[in-house]
């Protein structure tokens, strides 16, 4: 079975008849209700926040944020950023009562330098993992998406995103960009092993700590950016460019199957400089 970023952009793959069929499908309001709850368990927002929805569509998922009970920390403001106009004018359709825009989230999350509490995205960030023209890269889309939605939460902010990674390489770009970025990270599946299962992203920023909103949850990988930061300031303090440096390069190129040039005596020795 294809998957939808597989075969055209969102922005026209949902077009207005797909948009529609999403919105009013009872199957996909269903598991897009049971998997925005499961964003906001790891959230774990003890008051009225300002959340941003990254890839809202058509409000589903703003329609729960926004009718959260206050004993449960709610209700919550929120904004929304979708690729197709015709999500968004579902949205509008249907009257939900966050504010949206129209953009791009490859592009970057336009907004203020701590502007938000939380974030939330559900099966939205599997798409930027495809690029549509040769100029873009996956890579690129998701470092500005990732730096900029770092850099538009509140310190000790914090973000859950669900996606559906086609394979193992695709998760691992998706979770590396985040942690490039400075978050703190955790990847949570739910269901795993089988067909229906959901993968989250959880993200803190500096002050938040990531380990806490999965402590004691089965199927949990931990990746920490600033604990790496600090192991890596202890393992790797050798020379950039010396044979230590890039025997360990290579091993890492290996353990990813590229091909990489045998080594010998002569690796990592600088050449004399001829004139």
């Amino acid at each position: 079975m294809s998957r939808p970023e597989d075969n055209l952009p969102p922005d026209l793959f949902y077009n207005d008849v797909e948009s529609r069929k999403y919105t009013t499908s009872s199957r996909i309001r269903n598991i897009q209700a049971d998997m925005t709850h499961r964003a906001l368990e790891l959230l774990d927002l003890r008051e009225p926040s300002f959340i941003l929805d990254v890839g809202c569509g058509s409000g589903l998922s703003g329609e729960i944020l926004s009718n959260v009970e206050p004993e449960e920390g709610g209700p919550h403001t929120w904004v929304g950023m979708d690729i197709s106009s015709s999500m968004l004018a579902q949205a509008l359709e249907r009257d939900v009562e966050g504010d949206m825009l129209l953009a791009d989230i490859g592009q970057g999350v336009p907004f203020r330098p701590g502007s938000f509490d939380a974030a939330i995205s559900i099966s939205a960030i599997q798409w930027l993992c495809n690029a549509e023209t040769s100029d873009v890269s996956p890579e690129s889309r998701l470092k500005r998406f990732f730096d900029s939605l770092y850099a538009s939460l509140k310190r000790g902010g914090k973000a859950v995103c669900q996606f559906y990674p086609k394979n193992a390489q695709q998760r691992s770009m998706i979770s590396n960009a985040a942690i490039k970025a400075g978050f703190g990270a955790g990847i949570l599946e739910d269901d795993p092993e089988t067909k229906s299962v959901k993968v989250y992203l959880v993200l803190s920023v500096g002050g938040g700590d990531v380990t806490g909103a999965v402590s004691g949850m089965q199927d949990v990988d931990v990746y920490d950016s600033r604990r790496r930061e600090r192991k890596r300031g202890k393992e790797f303090a050798e020379k950039k460019g010396g044979k230590t440096w890039i025997m360990r390069k290579k091993g890492q190129m290996e353990a990813k199957g590229k091909v990489v040039k045998a080594s010998s005596k002569y690796t990592g020795r600088k050449r004399k400089i001829v004139f």
